[in-house]
C-alpha cells in the first residue's frame, strides 16, 4: 500500500506544485480567505469529495466517506496569510501587496489538498472516513475555534495536523513526543499615576518610573518563582506613556505576550501577574488596569497518534529522515484547541534547503523547498490509512 500511495503522489506532484504557486501568488489575511476557500472547495469537488463551505466563517471541509459507520480521522491545514511584503523574487510571488505565505500555509493547504487527491485516488483499501479540515485565522489564533463551534469535529476520533520548519531539511518530518508548542496569552496593563512637574517627582506619582519597576519585577520574578524546568516566557512589547520632557507622566500603557509550555503553569499566571502588579502598584500609590487574556493552551501530541505518525513516517523514509525532536517550541498553534475535544497529533514538515539560505518563519524572505510536499502527503496519506487499517484489525 505504501508503494501505492508514493506512486499516486508521485503522479499528482505537478499538479500539487500548481496548487501551491496558485495559493502563494494569492494570499489573504485571517478571515478574509474567500478566494482560497473557493479555490479549496473547487479541488475538493474535483476529487469527488463532499465538500462543506463557509465552516468556520471561511473554513472548508471535504468528506471522503469510504463507508456507513459516521467516524472520522480528521486532517486539518491552514490557509491564511501573514501582513509582510514578500521579498523572495520568486516567479509566483505574491500579487497581493503587503501579503505574504510567510508561515507556510499555502504549503499546508496543498498537502492537505494533496491527501485528500491520493486519498480519493486510493479507494477501496482505504478502511475509514476521512474529513480534510481547511482551517482559517491561524495566525490570529481564531480559527480553530469558529470551526469546532460550527461542527468541524462532530464524530472524529482523532486528528492530524502539520507545520512547515525550515530549519529541518527538505523531505525530513520532524516528531514531538508530548508538548510540542506553548500556551500564549495576551496582557494589557495601564499604570496610572498623578502628573506633576518633572522638577518636582515628590509631589506626583510617576507612572513610567512604576511601570518600569513592573516590567522589571516580573522578569526577575520568573526566574525565582517558577519551576525553571516549566519554562514561562513573558515580553512586553509595546509601551506607551508620557505627555513631555519635563512633564511625570500620569499614565503608562503596555502590551505584551506570554507564553508557558505546562498546563499547572498556564493556569497561574494571571493571578500571578495581577499580584505583582498589585503590590508595587500599591506600594507607590499608583492604580492599574490589567486586561489578560488566556489565548491557546499548548499543543500536547497523543502518544498512541504521535507513534503512529513515526512508525508511518519511519517505514516510508527511513530513520536517516525522520528527526525526532527533542526540544518543544515556545511558539504558539491554535491546533490545540482541537486537542481539548479529540485526541491528535502535530507534525514537524522540513522545508529546508540545502544549497542556500533558510530564513525563518515570518520572514520577508522565507521560502519553502516544494519538494517537501511529496513527502508530506505520502506521509499524510499513509497515516490515515494505517490509523484506520489498525482500527479495524483491533489495535
Amino acid at each position: 500500500m505504501l508503494t501505492k500511495i508514493k506512486d499516486l503522489t508521485a503522479t499528482l506532484a505537478p499538479r500539487m506544485i500548481e496548487i501551491r504557486r496558485h495559493i502563494h501568488s494569492h494570499p489573504e489575511l485571517s478571515g478574509q480567505e474567500y478566494q482560497t476557500a473557493a479555490y479549496v472547495a473547487g479541488v475538493l469537488s474535483s476529487c469527488g469529495l463532499h465538500v462543506r463551505e463557509s465552516i468556520g466563517k471561511t473554513g472548508v471541509l471535504g468528506e471522503l466517506k469510504v463507508n456507513s459507520n459516521n467516524q472520522w480521522l480528521a486532517i486539518r491545514t491552514d490557509m491564511d496569510a501573514l501582513p509582510i511584503k514578500e521579498c523572495t523574487n520568486l516567479d509566483f510571488a505574491s500579487r497581493n501587496t503587503g501579503i505574504m505565505h510567510a508561515c507556510g500555509h499555502d504549503v499546508h493547504t496543498t498537502v492537505g489538498l494533496g491527501a485528500a487527491m491520493v486519498l480519493s485516488e486510493l479507494g477501496e483499501p482505504l478502511l475509514g472516513n476521512v474529513r480534510f479540515l481547511f482551517q482559517p485565522a491561524e495566525e490570529i489564533a481564531q480559527g480553530a475555534n469558529w470551526m469546532i463551534e460550527d461542527g468541524a469535529l462532530e464524530d472524529v476520533q482523532g486528528i492530524l495536523g502539520v507545520h512547515v520548519y525550515p530549519t529541518i531539511p527538505a523531505g525530513s518530518v520532524g516528531i514531538r513526543h508530548g508538548v510540542l508548542t506553548a500556551a500564549a496569552d495576551d496582557l494589557e496593563l495601564t499604570i496610572i499615576g498623578e502628573s506633576g512637574h518633572g522638577a518636582r517627582p515628590h509631589e506626583a506619582i510617576d507612572a513610567i518610573w512604576i511601570a518600569s519597576q513592573v516590567i522589571t519585577n516580573l522578569q526577575q520574578a520568573i526566574s525565582r518563582t517558577h519551576n525553571p524546568l516549566r519554562p514561562v516566557v513573558l515580553t512586553i512589547g509595546k509601551i506607551s506613556g508620557g505627555r513631555a520632557p519635563n512633564v511625570i507622566s500620569d499614565q503608562v500603557k503596555m502590551w505584551g505576550t506570554v507564553r508557558s509550555l505546562h498546563p499547572d503553569t498556564h493556569k497561574v499566571l494571571p493571578a500571578w501577574i495581577e499580584n505583582i502588579v498589585a503590590n508595587i502598584c500599591g506600594s507607590y500609590g499608583a492604580k492599574y488596569e490589567l486586561n489578560y487574556r488566556q489565548g491557546v493552551p499548548s499543543v500536547q501530541n497523543d502518544p498512541a497518534l504521535t507513534q503512529l505518525v513515526e512508525s508511518v513516517s519511519l517505514e516510508a523514509w527511513g530513520s536517516d529522515r525522520v528527526c525526532i525532536l527533542p526540544e518543544p517550541s515556545l511558539g504558539a498553534e491554535d491546533f490545540s484547541m482541537y486537542l481539548k475535544k479529540v485526541p491528535g497529533m502535530m507534525f514537524r514538515l522540513g522545508v529546508g534547503h540545502k544549497d542556500k539560505p533558510n530564513y525563518p518563519l515570518h520572514h520577508p524572505q522565507f521560502e519553502a523547498d516544494e519538494s517537501a510536499i511529496v513527502t508530506c502527503v505520502v506521509t499524510l496519506a499513509y497515516a490515515a490509512y494505517k490509523y484506520w487499517h489498525n482500527c479495524h484489525l483491533g489495535h
